[in-house]
C-alpha cells in the first residue's frame, strides 16, 4: 500500500512540476512581448524627433519596390 502511495505522490510532484514550469515560460513570454512593445514605442517615439528619416526610409522602401517590380516584369531571355 505504502508503494503506491509513493507512486501517487512522486506523479503528483512531477506534475506539480510541470505546471510550474509551463507557468514560468507563459510569464516569460509575456514578459518579453510587453519588453518588445515598450521597446517599439519608444524606438518609434525617437523617430518622431526626425520625421525627416521617416520619409527617407519610406522613399526608399517605395524605390526598392518599383526597382524589384521593374525587374520581375521583363521578359526573360
Amino acid at each position: 500500500m505504502s508503494d503506491s502511495l509513493d507512486k501517487a505522490q512522486s506523479y503528483e510532484h512531477g506534475d506539480a512540476k510541470t505546471r510550474r514550469k509551463l507557468l514560468d515560460q507563459r510569464r516569460m513570454e509575456y514578459r518579453r512581448a510587453i519588453e518588445a512593445h515598450a521597446e517599439q514605442r519608444r524606438l518609434q517615439q525617437q523617430l518622431m524627433d526626425y520625421p525627416e528619416l521617416i520619409a527617407a526610409s519610406y522613399l526608399a522602401g517605395l524605390a526598392g519596390k518599383q526597382a524589384s517590380a521593374r525587374r520581375s516584369a521583363q521578359p526573360g531571355r
